[in-house]
């Protein structure tokens, strides 16, 4: 054999590809590429070509099946000594080394035709920029390989050894369960995320195929009619408010019932468990997700409620991280519902506590950051009894608006406070879903005081905190401090992170 032969047969060894299910995955994702063909198709028929119509789509279904192949056969990887190497590209080849050092973890997801073929999307947590986190990407391999190569490169970063043959790695510790959600309480989690989201869902449907309709549904006439046919529309007149009652109940039955499904949905055997180096979060019914939260990459902490669920003492727990949670959530959510010594087990990895019992907050003074709402509401409440004075009863309609701004202002603002104990600061924010904020000094990068004519009329300033990463429900920001104490804390803050640095 010539020495040009054994370096490629060198260069091929351990190379791997995805699984040959992914092929079939690109045909099931053909489905929405062909709804969205059906007006390009249908103006073919229309020009009076229907006779290419079917050739059309034959050809888009070829030339589609025969990019996902070379797609497929064009991509491979392998596991090196110390790396993750992955080569893809039809035309323009790309290589890529990821090391295993820069690897947090590996985040493993399943969605619903993958979890029936036993295929995983596998994902790197590191610290590349969030435009290229999807290049290292494996989609998709069989589960049994991907629950492989994340024992791999767990124990390569716990410092032990991996067999070389087939890149098994030897045996490491289990990780320690934080939490789990039990299927009652999954349901009593549900049952306090009430929402009227399918109502709104079935009336654009609705107005969507409004023309497909026999009869306009959103038409009071047609329900009038509809109930003289039935022959109940004299009950309802002699029971109005036993219909009343009616409509409320089933309003109140579909908000609990859209709870509950979104949320046996989304958190279906949620599990929380701790490993060496990172959290992992398995949940899902439909769509199973395996995501790694690297515990050095943890930015600061959010402990929320609602007014309603803490009389009962619900909370939630997000963390605000360097590692996106994908494009529905931009924080990651550690306990969707448990009570307060649920919290506290899963900050103590992070080092982080909620604040203590006997720490004052300091208030943040009301008007100044209440007063520009407050004149609004003056300003409406001049206009609506203007109006009323003038006959137009319409006028009632900007007091009812003015007295919402200036009762909400008025409780946001008794709300908002903040503490700092030297290391950490504490943020509360909200009265309707109250919430605060658990940040460490020195994870802020910045602290800006900004100001405006109100502001400096109270003599006070607004501290905005910049934070890598993002939050949705992070605040970072302190909206009124009176200038002298905003200056001392942002010279704490900045001194905690310079000798981070």
């Amino acid at each position: 054999m010539s020495e040009a032969t054994l370096t490629l047969a060198e260069e091929d060894e351990g190379w791997r590809r995805l699984s040959p299910l992914t092929l079939l995955l690109a045909v099931i994702g053909l489905g929405p590429k062909l709804v969205r063909m059906i007006p390009a198709l249908a103006a073919i028929g229309i020009a009076g070509s229907w006779t290419y119509v079917a050739p059309a789509m034959g050809l888009f279904l070829l030339v589609s099946l025969g990019f996902s192949w070379l797609a497929w056969a064009r991509f491979r990887w392998r596991i090196g000594e110390d790396a993750v190497v992955i080569e893809s590209g039809i035309f323009d080849r790309q290589h890529r080394t990821i090391p295993f050092d820069r690897i947090q973890d590996v985040s493993i997801e399943q969605g619903v035709v993958a979890r029936a073929l036993s295929l995983a999307k596998v994902a790197f947590e590191t610290g590349a920029a969030e435009a290229k986190k999807d290049d290292g990407d494996l989609d998709a391999l069989a589960l049994e390989e991907a629950e492989e190569l994340r024992r791999s490169i767990r124990a390569w970063r716990s410092g032990a050894a991996v067999v070389a043959e087939g890149a098994a790695a030897v045996a490491v510790d289990e990780d320690d369960e934080l939490f789990r959600m039990s299927p009652q309480r999954l349901v009593l989690a549900g049952l306090f995320n009430f929402s009227l989201a399918a109502l709104a869902v079935v009336g654009v449907a609705a107005q969507w195929f409004d023309d497909l309709l026999p009869v306009d549904i959103f038409s009071v006439r047609f329900w009038m009619n509809l109930a003289e046919d039935s022959g109940v529309d004299d009950w309802v007149a002699a029971h109005q408010w036993v219909a009343g009652v009616g409509a409320i109940i089933a309003l109140l039955f579909v908000g609990f019932a859209t709870g509950v499904v979104r949320t046996v949905l989304v958190n279906w055997n949620f599990l929380l468990t701790l490993g060496p180096r990172a959290f992992r979060r398995v949940r899902g019914l439909t769509t199973r997700t395996d995501v790694a939260i690297p515990l050095a990459r943890v930015q600061a902490a959010v402990v929320a409620t609602g007014l309603v669920r803490k009389r009962w003492g619900w909370h939630e727990l997000r963390l605000q991280s360097l590692a996106s949670d994908g494009g529905e959530e931009k924080d990651h959510q550690l306990v969707p519902f448990g009570q307060l010594e649920d919290i506290d087990r899963v900050l103590a990895p992070v080092r982080l506590a909620r604040p203590d019992a006997a720490a004052a907050p300091m208030q943040v003074p009301v008007l100044a950051q209440a007063a520009g709402v407050l004149m609004v509401a003056a300003v409406l409440t001049l206009g609506g009894l203007a109006a009323v004075l003038l006959g137009l009863w319409q006028g009632a309609m900007p007091l009812v608006v003015a007295l919402f701004l200036a009762v909400t202002a008025w409780l946001s603002a008794k709300r908002h406070r903040w503490a700092d104990d030297g290391r950490v600061l504490y943020i509360w924010r909200g009265w309707w879903s109250p919430r605060v904020t658990i940040l460490p000094f020195a994870n802020v990068q910045s602290a800006d005081l900004a100001d405006g004519p109100l502001l400096r009329r109270f003599g006070c300033v607004r501290l905005q905190l910049g934070v890598p990463g993002e939050s949705a429900l992070a605040s970072h920001e302190i909206d009124a401090v009176p200038t002298a104490l905003a200056s001392q804390l942002r010279a704490r803050i900045l001194s905690a992170r310079a000798l981070r640095a």
